[in-house]
Parts: structure tokens; sequence; C-alpha cells
């Protein structure tokens, strides 16, 4: 995870508008602020996404 898609994840994070584990509702938030590279990395690395919200421990997937 790069730091541009983590910092993505955590203005989502601090808005608090949704469950961080309700990925479709973190998807369509991070689309309607311009954050495709959280859309894509979701879409694409779902399990590691999960793994950060729930551990905070970043892996090294891109």
């Amino acid at each position: 995870m790069n730091p541009r898609i983590k910092k993505q994840i955590i203005v989502i994070q601090e808005s608090g508008l949704t469950n961080m584990l309700d990925t479709n509702y973190v998807q369509r938030l991070a689309h309607e602020r311009n954050f495709f590279d959280l859309v894509i990395f979701i879409e694409d690395h779902k399990k590691d996404y999960v793994h950060f919200i729930m551990t905070g421990d970043e892996t090294d997937v891109d």
C-alpha cells in the first residue's frame, strides 16, 4: 500500500460517514472525493485493505 492510498483511507475513516468494512460504501465515498486509486485498490486488494483496517498493519502491495 502506498502512502497516497493510506492517506485516502484515513480521510474517509476520519469523516465518520461509514463503517470502514462496508467496502462498497467506502468505494462510493472514495469515488465522490476523486480517490480513484483507493477505489481500484479495494477492488484489486480487498484482503489487504481489510487487514489494514483491522490491524493498522500495512502490506507491501502497491
